[in-house]
């Protein structure tokens, strides 16, 4: 599963609000949409991406929770969160290593300014069993 990240700022520039940081362009949109749309056609052809969703901005997001036993309900986003998952892609390929490079390739995806500074992505094994998890 290759995780990725953004924050909320991020996901407010790319709505075209002013930040104080880059502003995202028509143009920044359609071609990250196009970087995308292109490199999932890649990994469908391949036999490699079982499924990928980008989620709704973290505004949007609902914290569930236990404090002494009581379950609490949060809404998003949370001040002391600065990044949040924003999509995954699941991917079953031959290796750890070949994931490591389909989340290098999506890396590459055009982003206006300096966006790309602070991006990351987390590549994580998916266990298929109990006796995956090795306890």
């Amino acid at each position: 599963m290759i995780l990725s990240y953004a924050s909320q700022q991020d996901i407010d520039e790319m709505s075209g609000k002013d930040t104080g940081r880059v502003t995202w362009s028509q143009e920044d949109m359609a071609a990250m949409h196009q970087f995308m749309s292109t490199v999932n056609k890649e990994l469908e052809e391949s036999g490699e991406l079982v499924e990928t969703r980008a989620l709704a901005a973290p505004v949007h997001t609902r914290r569930m929770g236990s404090r002494d036993g009581v379950p609490f309900v949060t809404d998003g986003p949370y001040a002391e969160t600065q990044e949040v998952l924003a999509g995954y892609w699941i991917v079953e390929c031959e290796s750890f290593d070949r994931a490591t490079e389909i989340a290098a390739r999506l890396g590459q995806c055009p982003f206006p300014g300096e966006v790309m500074a602070n991006a990351y992505a987390d590549i994580r094994p998916v266990v298929e069993s109990a006796e995956d998890l090795g306890f």
